[in-house]
């Protein structure tokens, strides 16, 4: 049986879709540029510069993913009476802080 959270969804315009998966298309190829730097046997510190960049992007891609949570689930069912969302908001960015 699925988890509450699991069924949860968040419609999102066809720009929002876009530009987050823009980011995350940009990250994909990052990954795959690190991966080829691996086989390459590229230099330790040029192969960890690109994984520090690409480790920025994500922490972008998950701000804007974050405030976009913030600004329209969180608020929507705070304004419904749902304050367990609060819970769910300081579990999430917890673990986006580790």
């Amino acid at each position: 049986m699925p988890c509450e959270h699991c069924m949860k969804k968040t419609e999102r315009s066809d720009d929002e879709k876009r530009k987050l998966i823009n980011r995350l298309s940009r990250i994909e190829g990052q990954i795959r540029g690190i991966r080829q730097m691996v086989e390459n046997d590229a230099y330790c510190v040029d192969i960890l510069t690109q994984s520090a960049a690409a480790k920025s992007a994500f922490n972008a891609f998950n701000k804007e993913l974050l405030r976009r949570h913030v600004a329209g689930c969180v608020a929507r069912d705070l304004k419904s009476g749902d304050e367990e969302v609060i819970d769910e908001l300081m579990d999430i960015v917890a673990k986006l802080m580790k």
